[in-house]
């Protein structure tokens, strides 16, 4: 939407506003506008010439906002806004752009607003599932780390520290980053995520049984966690536990991609081949710079309704997401009919596996075994028979220096 106002020289000194219509389904406003300005920098100073501000109110006249002169693109959303404005639903309706004519030239000036929208629907969002700050054995505070997770262009993140959740009951704002509140909880026995829960501990984190064990995944999911089981191959802090029902989810792919994460991507699929609807995600481990595990690297890619930390973690448990080496990683989508990765199908005749991948080649794995599919300019067609599940497997180098570089989630076959 362009609307093009002038601003006359009686204006001068005086704030009014210019009305616009948003429709339905919007999730995002971003306004951006230009003048006339003969006279710029420390020259505009000495000599004003045009300088007009601007600020943002809703549909029922709430202040939004006010930047002055001094950025000429603003927005306003659910999740993120413009620093100085307010992060707000977005309701259809009439709003308004707040003029301020601080300065107008005697012929007055002419203002040119393009004012876009971002609707709502689905979106593939990247985030880092698993990370430290201080309040645990990392480096940078919970702001640092959003800050850096942005300059990766990641979307979420998760900092699960181990056994403490005071962090997240204050958790800060960065522009464009949705924080999931997370824990891991670090055992002997075992490494969990506990995410989507402040506090998901009622008392401690302490168990010595089997019992004891069940009885806190138990109260946490209760509160609504969804829990994860860490690193479960990893050799220094393997899953020892003997119950494979307990957690929701599996990091299958923690830090760099190594023979630990190629373990645990074969027990997952010997889970699978036991009837077993289990996602899966990625997370780096990131605990400081000059390591192997780097922040956004892997990056669990999900198909999420909005950038709310509530979708976005309801997509992961249903595992509509794929994990892949970082943002610009192979990029995967699956389908069969209506269903998508997370989803069971029924059967039919006129249904295809359809295969989309940023690839030339990919590895199809079903309860029957692996194949070996190249793709024509990123997608294929595959008619299957008779398996419990299907998922991908992307490969990257040859030889020894082969290794997996994207995985997705199976979908699942009545």
């Amino acid at each position: 939407m362009k609307l093009v106002h002038k601003v006359t020289k009686d204006k001068e000194k005086q704030y009014y506003t210019l009305p616009f219509d948003v429709p339905d389904g919007v999730v995002k406003i971003t306004v951006s506008y230009d003048y006339y300005k003969p006279t710029k920098g420390r020259l505009g100073d000495l000599k004003p010439s045009n300088t007009i501000d601007i600020g943002l109110t809703d549909e029922k006249g709430n202040f939004l906002g006010w930047s002055g002169s001094s950025h000429k693109t603003v927005y306003v959303g659910q999740y993120d806004s413009s620093a100085g404005y307010l992060c707000q639903k977005i309701n259809s309706g009439k709003w308004q752009i707040i003029i301020g004519a601080y300065h107008v030239m005697d012929d007055g000036v002419e203002v040119t607003y393009d004012i876009d929208f971002d609707y709502e629907g689905e979106v593939l969002l990247y985030g880092d599932l698993h990370m430290h700050s201080t309040a645990s054995d990392g480096v940078f505070s919970a702001y640092e780390l959003g800050k850096l997770a942005k300059k990766k262009e990641l979307d979420f993140i998760g900092i699960a520290n181990h056994n403490n959740f005071s962090e997240n009951l204050a958790l800060p704002h960065v522009d464009g980053l949705t924080f999931i509140p997370a824990v891991e909880w670090t055992h002997y026995k075992g490494h969990m995520n506990f995410f989507g829960v402040p506090a998901p501990f009622e008392n401690s984190f302490i168990a010595n049984t089997r019992e004891e064990m069940q009885n806190i995944i138990s109260h946490a999911k209760s509160l609504g966690a969804v829990v994860s089981v860490n690193h479960p191959k990893c050799p220094v802090c393997p899953y020892k536990w003997e119950d494979e029902d307990t957690f929701d989810m599996m990091e299958i792919w923690n830090g760099p991609m190594r023979p630990s994460n190629v373990k645990a991507l074969d027990w997952w699929t010997e889970l699978l081949k036991k009837g077993r609807q289990i996602p899966i995600v990625g997370g780096s481990d990131f605990h400081k710079p000059k390591q192997l595990a780097k922040l956004g690297s892997p990056v669990t890619a999900v198909y999420s309704r909005s950038r709310s930390a509530e979708d976005i973690l309801d997509a992961i448990r249903k595992g509509n997401c794929y994990v892949t080496e970082s943002t610009d990683g192979v990029k995967i989508k699956l389908t069969y009919g209506d269903a998508v990765m997370g989803q069971t199908a029924e059967f039919s005749e006129n249904n295809w596996l359809e295969i989309y991948a940023d690839a030339k080649k990919v590895t199809l794995v079903t309860d029957k075994g692996e194949k070996d599919l190249a793709l024509k300019d990123g997608h294929l067609k595959v008619r299957l028979r008779k398996v419990k599940f299907a998922y991908l497997k992307v490969y990257k180098g040859i030889g020894k220096l082969k290794r997996i570089c994207a995985i997705s989630n199976p979908i699942y076959f009545k």
